[in-house]
């Protein structure tokens, strides 16, 4: 080895061998990651090439021995039997590499009118639209999960909290169904990002489209869009789908850590609200009495990583001129990981709420605690005594300074006690002072009340039927 020889090996590392063509082949191909789209390379090959042999441009013989080979190909990728090379750069170059090793000159014909461009284009947004499909069908699972823990706890009372401090009671139906309705968001991001994702690209070529007869509504057809895109440039450059997809994740996965959140302090030696299976929980190394809800812990992290992959991916398209560069491939490993994290993030959700164990003695004794019943109390006021709610407010708020004073909740106070706030104060106000009265008493579209729950939950099984 010379000494110059030396020299360039140490300034590109010892990670590379060959000096500055090895660094060019590292950082150029992405067959690494993208071989991940060979399902939808070979089958936007098979509708490209049926749709050149109904066209007139290939010969109907070709396109058989075409359609054919590529299947073949697929049977080898699918078995681990296909020898993926980083020499031949992507999918796109690695599948026709061995569709001509298999079939011979006609290979060579099925680059007709497409470039890599609308290729991975297309194969990216198939890959896509695939995940966003998973998605729904994730978040359908989960809700219904959700909905049939609602349904048992129609009637349970817990405390409801802002700030994380007792505020009011509700019922563990009606927190179950929150978390149902921002799922449904979820969902419904979903289902609309797909159906702006649905237009076919392949057909717009490099950038601006083909001399070539092609029928591109027969290919878009053919993989299941409803149309093709109506502008060659934006067929190449577009990623809004997978900008989409990944707004749409990340607002997922912080619905997911919320109430991993609550999972973690509803299990706490402190609230006991809920037990998590010994399949979702783990023990310590060194402390016996452990259990620990990593399950959960996990899936409130995975925000970050879906969250980065949006940045990265927004990072990346922000200053790009139309159309293609070669920028944008760095649009999919942060997708390909977002997608996976999200989809292992609701499998693990859906598995600790499906066997959840609630402890509705806790919650109903949290429930009954911390002056949760104040606002029924000053409710009261407005309604059988006709003070103004500030007025109804002030009094409520001196009897909870009462009661504090005295290390007692509400209930526990005398009536002459209560009666020293206010006059009009009677032995009936005691019945709102009680956590079942209280959520009985949210009638209102929406509340708490076990019936609005059960109507709630009456809806969504309508809807998932």
């Amino acid at each position: 080895m010379t000494d110059d020889t030396k020299s360039s090996n140490a300034m590109w590392g010892g990670r590379f061998a060959a000096g500055p063509d090895a660094i060019m082949e590292a950082i150029n191909a992405s067959i690494s990651f993208d071989k991940r789209l060979y399902a939808q390379d070979i089958r936007g090959s098979r509708a490209h090439a049926a749709m050149l042999a109904a066209t007139g441009i290939l010969t109907n013989s070709d396109a058989e021995v075409i359609g054919e080979g590529l299947l073949t190909v697929l049977s080898e990728i699918e078995a681990g039997d296909f020898p993926f090379s980083t020499a031949l750069e992507d999918i796109h170059m690695n599948v026709e590499a061995r569709l001509k090793a298999l079939i011979g000159e006609p290979a060579g014909r099925l680059h007709t009118a497409r470039s890599r461009n609308d290729q991975v284009a297309t194969d990216f947004r198939l890959w896509v639209r695939d995940q966003a499909d998973a998605a729904i069908t994730s978040l359908t699972a989960l809700m219904r999960v959700l909905v049939a823990q609602a349904e048992k706890g129609a009637d349970w009372v817990m405390p409801g909290f802002t700030h994380l401090q007792t505020a009011q009671p509700v019922t563990w139906g009606h927190h179950m169904m929150a978390y149902v309705e921002m799922f449904a968001r979820d969902r419904s991001r979903f289902e609309d990002a797909r159906k702006r994702m649905n237009e076919c690209p392949l057909g717009s070529a490099a950038l601006a489209g083909t001399g070539f007869p092609i029928d591109r509504h027969m290919t878009a057809a053919a993989l299941g869009f409803d149309r093709p895109m109506a502008n060659s440039l934006d067929g190449v450059s577009d990623r809004d789908f997978a900008l989409e997809f990944l707004s749409s994740a990340a607002i997922c996965s912080v619905h997911l850590s919320r109430l991993a959140e609550e999972l973690v302090i509803w299990s706490s030696a402190q609230f006991r609200f809920v037990a998590m299976s010994d399949k979702w929980s783990t023990g310590s190394s060194i402390m016996p009495q452990k259990r620990n809800p990593d399950a959960a812990e996990l899936i409130r992290a995975k925000i970050g990583r879906v969250l980065g992959a949006a940045v990265a991916l927004f990072t990346v398209m922000k200053g790009l001129p139309l159309a293609y560069s070669k920028d944008m491939q760095e649009d999919k490993e942060q997708v390909f990981d977002a997608a996976d994290t999200l989809m292992l993030a609701l499998a693990a959700m859906t598995g600790m709420m499906s066997d959840l164990t609630v402890n509705t003695g806790k919650l109903e004794a949290a429930a009954s605690s911390g002056f949760s019943t104040a606002t029924d109390l000053a409710d009261w006021l407005v309604r059988e005594a006709g003070l103004p709610f500030r007025d109804a407010h002030h009094v409520t708020g001196s009897l909870v300074a009462l009661a504090e004073k005295k290390g007692c909740d509400l209930p526990d106070l005398s009536l002459e006690e209560l009666k020293s706030a206010h006059p009009a104060l009677t032995e009936a106000v005691y019945s709102v002072l009680g956590v079942h009265n209280s959520v009985a008493s949210r009638q209102s579209y929406g509340g708490t009340a076990p019936d609005q729950v059960r109507a709630q939950v009456a809806r969504w099984k309508g809807l998932f039927a």
